[in-house]
């Protein structure tokens, strides 16, 4: 059910949305289609081709749910309308891929993408909505990749809602300038997607593999239909290049392995050629306006594919990227690999220095990866039981257990296997 769930959600979503024009009832019509699955497959048996199973409940539902219904206007409106480019694509959904024209997204996940960030919707809340309806991410998800609490994500979503459904806000498909007026939060989809796919929030590997390939056919998608901009390009490279250490991140028996220990020889070299290629396309197009975020975070990313061993990783550089990105795109997570550049570059007191400046951010709160790095550059101090403590704070704040295993293995370590390692 979980992988029926993870490989159906988007396509079952999009397939229904055609038939409803409507995405509350779509959604509501592809969750009863779950539970049913929930309730008949253990007495028939898991059928061959569960996605299509979902598919075809999901539109019955929704079906009935119309015909019980006189009218729809007391629903979220969300329409999805023929953009007049020669149809939708058929009722395969988002895994047929598609075209992409000038017209607009000829993908039904991306152009629900963009359906879903309408400009009148605050950007966070427009992405934060979009990652649940459309990418079917749960709220403790979303809530971890915007570092806020679950409560207080719970209710930006329901405020959103109410926002639109109040509002009467129509929602249709977009075309030409209202493609690049959207594009901002469609890339931050696209982002996000990517980030909780590379260390995903629940289950019980590393990655969510199905995450990555998706946010990656999108990121080409979109490059497909807007080539001309460079944050576009950027993302793409940004992803690729990030997702060429994928077979390296965790060991044969499943624990992390960090990037300074990684086998470089088996990256991905076609996807770090191809996001390094991208990457100088993104820099040439940005000019005279210069790199946006995601073609700065990109060029980080490259400087890392470039480093024939750890130990020859341009430091300095990435710290200047880093300075690029906090002034285009300040984050608290730029802070922190600023702050972790910096101790590579300078020293892990420097580094410190840096962690200390910044954590007093509220956003860090429940962020495991600040303890993590601290503890790291107090590990390089020598200060060892600090180390200990900073590695065990990590350890009660991560959510992926491959991070979790790995940072309490540190906690627990002696001194001694420290020195060695």
């Amino acid at each position: 059910m979980a992988e029926a769930h993870r490989r159906g959600w988007a396509e079952t979503l999009a397939t229904v949305v055609r038939l409803t024009r409507d995405l509350d009832e779509a959604e509501d019509a592809v969750q009863e289609a779950f539970v049913s699955a929930l309730a008949t497959w253990p007495r028939t048996g898991v059928p061959r081709n569960p996605v299509a199973w979902i598919i075809t409940t999901a539109r019955r539902k929704a079906l009935d749910r119309m015909r019980r219904r006189a009218t729809l206007a007391r629903k979220l409106p969300l329409l999805i309308v023929p953009d007049g480019s020669g149809g939708t694509g058929g009722d395969s959904g988002g895994d047929s891929g598609g075209e992409a024209t000038a017209a607009g997204p000829q993908d039904d996940t991306l152009r629900l993408i963009f359906t879903c960030c309408h400009p009148a919707i605050a950007p966070q809340a427009a992405v934060a909505l979009t990652l649940r309806l459309v990418c079917g991410l749960r709220v403790p998800e979303i809530a971890r990749l915007f570092l806020v609490s679950e409560p207080t994500m719970a209710a930006r979503l329901t405020r959103a809602k109410k926002k639109i459904h109040e509002a009467g806000i129509p929602y249709r498909s977009p075309t030409g300038d209202e493609l690049t007026e959207r594009l901002p939060a469609v890339l931050a989809v696209i982002s996000l997607l990517f980030t909780e796919g590379h260390t995903g929030s629940q289950g019980t590997t590393l990655t969510r593999p199905e995450l990555l390939d998706q946010a990656i056919r999108l990121a080409r998608l979109l490059a497909e239909l807007l080539p001309g901009e460079s944050e576009v390009t950027g993302l793409l490279a940004l992803l690729l290049l990030l997702d060429s250490r994928r077979a390296t991140r965790v060991g044969s028996g499943g624990d992390l392995i960090l990037l300074a220990d990684q086998d470089r020889s088996r990256w991905n070299t076609e996807a770090i050629a191809e996001g390094r290629a991208l990457v100088e396309r993104a820099l040439r197009t940005a000019r005279p306006a210069g790199a946006g975020p995601y073609t700065v975070q990109a060029a980080i990313a490259a400087l890392h594919a470039e480093a024939p061993t750890a130990a020859d990783t341009d430091w300095p550089q990435i710290v200047a990227l880093y300075d690029v990105l906090l002034r285009v795109h300040p984050s608290p997570v730029a802070a922190l690999g600023r702050a972790v550049a910096v101790s590579m570059a300078v020293g892990p007191a420097a580094g410190l220095g840096e962690l200390d400046r910044i954590a007093e951010d509220p956003r860090f709160a429940h962020y495991h990866r600040l303890d993590a790095a601290r503890a790291q550059m107090l590990e390089r101090l020598g200060r060892h039981t600090e180390a200990r403590a900073a590695y065990r704070r990590a350890a009660e704040a991560a959510r992926n257990p491959v991070e979790r295993d790995f940072l309490t293995i540190r906690a627990g370590e002696p001194e001694q296997d420290r020195d060695r390692s």
